[in-house]
């Protein structure tokens, strides 16, 4: 059996995901990090981003995360986000409208978070 850790991805208004990994990936203010079972703890902050997730049965999950907190320490990782959602709950035609009209309305913030939806989206598929 692989080393596996405990992973709860968890948004200011309810829990995303939890169980068993054996890598999530994320993107925090010192760039993309990996974490591993047995991997040094740490406390770092969320930059928005995909989060990837590998299972022990071999699965990926990907969720997009907008803002929050990275903690890990024996053998559990907490991911604590202001917002995230599931690539598999993005609706793709909506938040290529939302791009749309965050470039044409210029608006850089709106065009970050509708850009992370949607490659969190496209790469969970």
């Amino acid at each position: 059996m692989a080393a596996e850790l405990h992973v709860a991805l968890v948004a200011a208004d309810r829990e995303v995901w939890s169980g068993e990994a054996t890598l999530v990936v994320a993107r925090t203010t010192s760039g993309d990090i990996g974490v591993m079972p047995g991997h040094q703890p740490l406390l770092g902050v969320l930059e928005s981003g995909p989060v990837t997730i590998r299972t022990p049965e071999g699965g990926t999950v990907v969720a997009a995360v907008h803002g929050g907190f990275i903690s890990f320490a024996d053998n559990k990782l907490s991911l604590l986000a202001e917002v995230a959602e599931l690539s598999d709950e993005i609706d793709v035609q909506r938040v290529e409208q939302e791009l749309a009209r965050a470039k044409a309305e210029d608006d850089a913030e709106a065009q970050r978070a509708a850009d992370v939806r949607l490659r969190a989206a496209t790469a969970g598929r």
